[in-house]
């Protein structure tokens, strides 16, 4: 029974699983460009795909430097896969975000959204079902998305860095961010 206002969705005890996708992506925030796909499993070769579907483009491939901010998944982590990137793209600068930061990456941010947003209720009758469920949301994340513009500057961490010094009681220090 579907759900309603005042009643919710009904759902039975066993369910038959009809596979799962690895989702990929990244994220362009000069242009608020989502790039994504849809994998049979993760791993160094379907990143590496990723990673040339964005590098081959406009404005990446002839760009003096494109950072790539990876998290620290098994296909991106250590500095053997920013060796492993920089063979392959000389502009490439890889660059890993801090553990258990992923709220810092744009990236991150979409597959949260994605999660809450876009995949309930999860009954989809195949995997071509959840692919196009996924690009009609990068299509329509991309219709409404801005530009990404960092606004926090050095001189901001240093007056937040010199607010966090005052002593432990005074709790405005965080008010202005």
């Amino acid at each position: 029974m579907s759900p309603a206002p005042k009643r919710p969705r009904k759902v039975e005890h066993e369910s038959e699983r009809k596979g799962a996708w690895a989702y990929l992506a990244a994220w362009d925030v000069h242009r608020a460009k989502l790039f994504a796909r849809c994998e049979a499993k993760s791993g160094i070769a379907p990143f590496d795909r990723l990673v040339a579907q964005v590098m081959h483009q406009e404005p990446s491939r002839p760009a003096r430097r494109v950072c790539w901010i990876m998290d620290k998944g098994s296909s991106q982590r250590g500095q053997r896969s920013v060796q492993r990137l920089q063979s392959r793209y000389s502009n490439v600068h890889g660059i890993h975000g801090p553990v258990h930061a992923s709220w810092l990456n744009p990236s991150e941010i979409s597959f949260s959204i994605i999660q809450r947003k876009v995949l309930p209720p999860n009954d989809f009758p195949n995997l071509e079902a959840v692919a196009d469920r996924l690009h009609g949301f990068e299509r329509r994340y991309e219709a409404i998305a801005r530009p990404f513009e960092w606004k926090f500057t050095r001189a901001d961490l240093a007056k937040l860095l010199h607010r966090l010094d005052r002593p432990s009681g005074d709790v405005s220090a965080l008010a202005a961010y």
